[in-house]
């Protein structure tokens, strides 16, 4: 039996929500991702699994900072020294901007040590491990130099570059596991977009058509096992109905408020012979990002309505946003510094924002044509408020009464 770990999307740097530990002087945030990614290794080393795979994304941008680095390397070493095989597939913000320059993985495939495997381009692995011989087929995120397309190619528009990328995707693909042992166990691994993907949070921002895609039935060929996808932060199956499992294994924690009501964690799969696979997700230890909506009622003291909004919720070491609704017409009386109070045991308050509806526009009054006289035009006006409807006759005969008294108050003045 082969097992192993399956995550991605780690995202060291994502430093968002928090503040800077006075003891320590690292970001809160990073604590938290450290954390999760420790648990992660964890499990790898208690469970004694034959490797860990990591597909993609160690950092939040291809410039991490040597604490960044620092810390995501000490965590990896310790799977090393407890004998566990690292396999890496380099992910689109592992990637240089600049050709040439190297990748924020590079250092695990330079270090004098065996058991790190870096994937910076399409390769297949062949480890020997505790539990037997695994085939790995490792593909990072696809770039126009890691496919090294045709010159000619490059004069076409994004739309069609990206279909040129995703078509020579799936061609070595094809390739590489028709070079592969059918009677030994394979591992798919990649840092792709599936087309029956959902992406989560801040993915949503991005331009899906932007993105080079792959059909399930492109990955999920003979004679691989499993496919391990990083790229996508939500854990998904997206092969229910298959024998071959194609599954992102998502981020290890949240990254925005878009993620809040999603498990985060890691997969820990093991394939008992060819043709059968299974795999567990396994949740890792994550900050809550607690959001919190009120609709202000008219008549009542706002602020009030809002701390009892919080106290119905268990903010405590969360990450909270208030978003509190402004009733139309009225000025926004919400004391900050009360909420600010309320939400004493959160880690950190992302936001506390009013929203002001917008007044219904009333139905503007058609003039009758011109010669009307005031009766006509009191009717007019009176239409337009269904609320006056019942006393429309009344208040037409009061307004005309009152008008016959100014005028004849006229006529005695003069």
């Amino acid at each position: 039996m082969i097992r192993f770990v399956h995550t991605a999307d780690i995202h060291f740097g994502m430093e968002n929500y928090g503040k800077l530990d006075p003891v320590t002087g690292i970001h809160s945030r990073l604590n938290d991702f450290h954390r999760a990614l420790s648990f992660c290794i964890d499990t790898a080393i208690e469970e004694k699994v034959d490797f860990f795979l990591f597909a993609g994304d160690a950092y939040r941008t291809a410039h991490p900072t040597q604490t960044q680095q620092k810390l995501f390397v000490q965590l990896f070493m310790r799977l090393y020294r407890a004998g566990i095989p690292v396999v890496i597939i380099v992910g689109n913000h592992d990637q240089p901007v600049s050709f040439g320059k190297a990748h924020t993985l590079d250092i695990f495939g330079q270090l004098p040590v065996d058991g790190f495997h870096v994937c910076a381009k399409p390769t297949t692995l062949r480890l020997d491990t505790n539990g037997g011989p695994v085939q790995i087929v490792g593909i990072p995120w696809p770039t126009r130099s890691s496919l090294s397309l045709a010159t000619s190619r490059l004069q076409h528009t994004a739309t069609e570059i990206s279909m040129q990328v995703s078509r020579g995707v799936a061609q070595i693909i094809a390739k590489l596991a028709s070079e592969l042992d059918p009677d030994t166990p394979a591992v798919l691994a990649g840092h792709l977009t599936v087309s029956n993907g959902l992406f989560s949070g801040s993915e949503k921002r991005a331009i899906y058509g932007s993105d080079p895609l792959l059909t399930p039935s492109q990955l999920a060929i003979e004679p691989f096992d499993y496919v391990a996808l990083g790229h996508l932060h939500r854990y998904q199956q997206l092969n229910p109905a298959g024998p071959i499992p194609i599954v992102y294994a998502g981020s290890v924690e949240r990254i925005d408020f878009g993620e809040r009501k999603e498990k985060k964690g890691f997969c820990l799969v093991s394939i008992s012979s060819k043709g059968q696979t299974q795999h567990s997700f396994i949740e890792t230890p994550t900050r809550p990002f607690v959001q919190i909506e009120v609709h202000l009622k008219e008549g009542l003291p706002q602020t009030e309505e809002v701390v009892a909004a919080i106290g119905a919720h268990n903010i405590d070491d969360a990450i909270v946003k208030i978003l509190y609704h402004i009733p139309p017409g009225k000025l926004d009386a919400v004391d900050l510094k009360q909420i600010q109070r309320a939400c004493g045991s959160a880690a950190h308050i992302a936001a506390i924002t009013p929203i002001h509806s917008v007044l219904a526009r009333t139905q503007r009054l058609t003039l009758p044509k011109r010669g009307a006289d005031l009766a006509q035009l009191l009717g007019s006006y009176f239409d337009t408020k269904p609320e006056l409807q019942e006393r429309k006759d009344q208040l037409i005969k009061m307004g005309l009464a009152l008008a016959s008294q100014a005028e004849q108050s006229e006529v005695a003045d003069t």
